[in-house]
Protein backbone atom coordinates (compact mmCIF):
# COMPACT_ATOMS: atom_id res chain seq x y z
CA UNK A 1 0.00 0.00 0.00
CA UNK A 2 1.02 3.22 -0.92
CA UNK A 3 2.42 5.64 2.03
CA UNK A 4 0.25 8.96 0.63
CA UNK A 5 -2.35 6.06 1.10
CA UNK A 6 -1.85 4.87 4.27
CA UNK A 7 -1.28 8.75 5.77
CA UNK A 8 -4.55 9.19 4.33
CA UNK A 9 -6.38 6.52 6.40
CA UNK A 10 -4.33 7.81 9.41
CA UNK A 11 -5.67 11.51 9.04
CA UNK A 12 -9.32 10.12 8.81
CA UNK A 13 -8.72 8.03 11.63
CA UNK A 14 -7.40 10.25 13.73
CA UNK A 15 -10.26 12.25 13.37
CA UNK A 16 -12.51 9.89 14.49
CA UNK A 17 -10.39 8.99 17.44
CA UNK A 18 -10.38 12.89 18.51
CA UNK A 19 -14.94 12.29 18.00
CA UNK A 20 -14.44 9.31 20.35
CA UNK A 21 -12.99 11.19 23.07
CA UNK A 22 -15.57 14.01 23.08
CA UNK A 23 -17.94 11.54 22.81
CA UNK A 24 -16.58 9.65 25.76
CA UNK A 25 -14.29 11.80 27.78
CA UNK A 26 -13.49 9.41 30.61
CA UNK A 27 -11.14 8.14 27.93
CA UNK A 28 -8.80 10.42 28.00
CA UNK A 29 -8.15 9.86 31.51
CA UNK A 30 -6.60 6.78 30.38
CA UNK A 31 -3.44 8.63 28.03
CA UNK A 32 -0.86 9.97 30.14
CA UNK A 33 0.29 13.76 29.34
CA UNK A 34 2.86 13.80 26.69
CA UNK A 35 1.85 10.08 25.78
CA UNK A 36 2.64 8.67 22.15
CA UNK A 37 -0.90 7.89 21.14
CA UNK A 38 -0.19 5.04 18.11
CA UNK A 39 -4.01 4.37 16.29
CA UNK A 40 -4.35 0.44 15.57
CA UNK A 41 -7.20 -0.53 13.67
CA UNK A 42 -7.32 -4.32 13.79
CA UNK A 43 -9.52 -4.38 10.40
CA UNK A 44 -6.56 -3.00 7.99
CA UNK A 45 -3.10 -5.22 8.90
CA UNK A 46 -1.38 -2.90 6.59
CA UNK A 47 -2.46 0.62 8.31
CA UNK A 48 -1.78 -1.35 11.93
CA UNK A 49 1.79 -2.47 10.99
CA UNK A 50 2.37 0.93 9.35
CA UNK A 51 1.70 2.62 12.74
CA UNK A 52 3.52 0.06 15.13
CA UNK A 53 6.57 0.65 12.84
CA UNK A 54 6.02 4.57 12.61
CA UNK A 55 5.44 4.54 16.44
CA UNK A 56 8.68 2.82 17.12
CA UNK A 57 10.54 5.74 14.99
CA UNK A 58 8.90 8.30 16.64
CA UNK A 59 9.04 7.28 20.53
CA UNK A 60 11.05 9.86 22.18
CA UNK A 61 13.36 7.39 25.56
CA UNK A 62 11.02 7.51 28.25
CA UNK A 63 7.78 8.31 26.72
CA UNK A 64 4.61 6.63 27.70
CA UNK A 65 3.06 4.93 24.81
CA UNK A 66 -0.64 4.48 24.47
CA UNK A 67 -2.09 1.66 21.94
CA UNK A 68 -5.77 2.55 21.03
CA UNK A 69 -7.22 -0.72 19.40
CA UNK A 70 -10.12 0.14 17.05
CA UNK A 71 -11.92 -3.36 15.79
CA UNK A 72 -14.38 -1.91 13.42
CA UNK A 73 -15.33 1.55 11.49
CA UNK A 74 -19.02 2.42 11.55
CA UNK A 75 -20.14 3.59 7.76
CA UNK A 76 -19.31 7.05 6.94
CA UNK A 77 -22.04 9.42 6.13
CA UNK A 78 -21.32 11.64 3.56
CA UNK A 79 -22.85 14.33 6.12
CA UNK A 80 -24.12 14.49 9.20
CA UNK A 81 -26.85 17.88 8.84
CA UNK A 82 -29.98 17.18 9.50
CA UNK A 83 -33.24 19.03 8.58
CA UNK A 84 -31.03 21.52 6.66
CA UNK A 85 -32.53 23.92 4.09
CA UNK A 86 -30.96 25.79 1.64
CA UNK A 87 -31.81 28.96 0.59
CA UNK A 88 -30.65 31.59 -2.13
CA UNK A 89 -30.86 34.90 -0.65
CA UNK A 90 -32.84 37.67 -2.74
Amino acid sequence: MKKESLIEKNLELGMEFTRYLFEHPDAEEKIPKGALVVLLPEYDAGLKEFNLKLAKEQQEEGQPVVYVKIKKLAPSHLSRLQETEIELAS
